[in-house]
């Protein structure tokens, strides 16, 4: 999954965006409301983790320009405001679910995962890929073929995911570093195809058919045609 805090206390900010690395999942971070809104505007993300007193422009304000936008990404309101008219208060300007500070990252996790399962839009539709018999469940982070499982390391989960979210189409070593490391290493290392010939391996074990092919010269391509 690929989620943006909007936090502005950086403790706060830095523990749940460790905890969702952890968990393999991709993570943007704001430290304003003006810069949270522009980059809910401007990219595609899963959920939305926001903090209701923020600099520049406040949680409510985000959240009702967001919906005013027709954005319908799910969005956690966080804050330590508890009372039961700040709760009501951030219902009301389109969040999806309130939770209180302090609080524990599972319980976290677990309101982000019921927020998508019930939201609309892309969020919804993306919880479960789907690729010929291979199956990723975002959410619960377990890969199945043909209903075998495949157990599967951090990376090679993310690897999988970004082959399946742009099923039929070439990508390039580069563009798959950038994905799973979410930053630049240099294009020539063989940290990519360590990694690759691993994730084949597992997923293509068994199988009457490849999923997984090399395309010489550009890069890899996961098709089930």
């Amino acid at each position: 999954m690929k989620l943006l805090i909007i936090e502005d206390d950086a403790a706060t900010a830095g523990y749940v965006q460790q905890g969702l690395a952890e968990l393999g999942h991709a993570c943007d971070h704001a430290a304003t409301g003006l810069d949270g809104l522009t980059a809910a505007l401007t990219n595609t993300y899963d959920a939305i983790i926001l903090d209701r007193n923020l600099p520049q422009l406040d949680g409510l304000s985000v959240l009702r320009a967001l919906r005013a936008e027709d954005n319908k990404t799910p969005v956690l309101v966080l804050s330590a405001l508890g009372q039961v008219d700040d709760r009501v208060q951030g219902l009301n300007a389109g969040g999806d679910d309130y939770l209180t500070k302090p609080f524990s990252f599972h319980e976290l996790m677990a309101r982000i995962a019921a927020i998508m399962r019930r939201g609309g839009g892309l969020a919804a539709e993306t919880t479960v890929l789907r690729v010929a018999d291979l199956e990723l469940d975002l959410l619960r982070r377990t890969a199945t073929r043909g209903g075998r499982r495949i157990d599967l390391l951090t990376k090679e989960f993310q690897l999988l995911e970004y082959f399946m979210r742009h099923a039929g189409q070439v990508v390039t070593r580069t563009m798959l570093l950038e994905a799973a490391w979410d930053y630049s290493f240099h294009p020539g290392t063989n940290v990519i195809d360590v990694h690759i010939s691993r994730l084949r391996a597992k997923v293509e074990q068994g199988a009457e058919a490849p999923l997984l092919h090399t395309v010489r010269g550009a890069g890899y391509q996961l098709d089930g045609r």
